[in-house]
């Protein structure tokens, strides 16, 4: 394997943004645990001078070679390259376009990034986007009923990114911070439109992200309730309480990532959707 140590080359060319080519790679190279790719990523190349810079660039520094190319003669050049110095290439959109022709008997219409055109779901997704940092750790708590989701939790459970997420797949989000000692808006009480969804980790995963959080901003840890284990232990079991006496959904995310807690709330929402439309 032509490697430099656990490293190797990963070239991904693109006509658009790069965003496909991006989670496709990463997607697969998590799958290798001993080995991590030095990504060179090339986003809107849509010339053949554009290619030149790329084709000298995957010739200095030989690798695996994936790419999103519409342009035929972009493709053949990239391709016979890649086949003149033996590194592989595929196209990560080219078999699934044979496959959608084959199955719906059309031809394709060439239109480099027509994932990005500004129709009804892009726009949807700024709205949801804007929503989402207007109602950001319980800000406009008045405007909470215009929610999809609403995320509750203690400090470090990843509201605010979880949000963010959900908003950039259209999905309005709000988020509310549960603290003991402080009464939650009594907004939250009353919600019937959003799916209320609570989300919760383990004290000594909340101390440890605390721990992580005080020292990047130079704050001094020591005898700080912040990150002390029984108040930790009490927040968290404040927070438990608060889920059962409201009936708000429960979501552990101790060992989920951001996309996986994102995926778990998709799930809920469509299930809360189809149930509601079957009543």
């Amino acid at each position: 394997m032509p490697t430099t140590g656990s490293y190797f080359h990963l070239h991904l060319v693109s006509d658009s943004t790069g965003e496909t080519l991006i989670t496709v790679a990463r997607a697969v190279a998590a799958q290798y645990a001993n080995v991590t790719p030095v990504e060179h990523v090339y986003p809107l190349v849509r010339s053949q001078k554009q290619l030149d810079r790329v084709l000298s660039e995957i010739e200095e520094a030989p690798g695996i070679v994936l790419f999103t190319l519409l342009e035929k003669d972009l493709v053949g050049r990239l391709e016979a390259k890649c086949q003149e110095i033996n590194s592989p290439s595929l196209s990560i959109i080219g078999p699934v376009m044979q496959l959608f022709q084959a199955y719906l008997g059309a031809s394709t219409t060439g239109r480099v990034g027509a994932q990005h055109t500004l129709n009804a779901e892009y726009f949807k997704r700024i709205d949801a986007l804007n929503y989402s940092m207007m109602h950001d750790d319980g800000q406009h708590v008045e405007g909470l009923e215009e929610a999809d989701v609403v995320l509750v939790g203690v400090s470090r459970t990843s509201k605010t990114p979880t949000s963010i997420y959900l908003a950039n797949r259209g999905v309005r989000t709000a988020n509310v911070p549960l603290v003991p000692g402080i009464p939650i808006p009594h907004q939250l009480e009353t919600l019937k439109n959003p799916l209320v969804v609570s989300l919760h980790a383990t004290p000594e995963r909340l101390i440890q992200i605390r721990q992580n959080r005080l020292l990047s901003i130079g704050s001094d840890t020591t005898n700080d309730e912040y990150i002390d284990r029984q108040s930790v232990t009490d927040e968290v079991t404040y927070a438990r309480k608060l889920s059962a006496r409201y009936g708000w959904a429960l979501l552990e995310v101790t060992r989920r990532s951001i996309e996986e807690t994102a995926a778990a709330i998709m799930k809920l929402l469509a299930d809360r959707q189809r149930q509601r439309m079957s009543e």
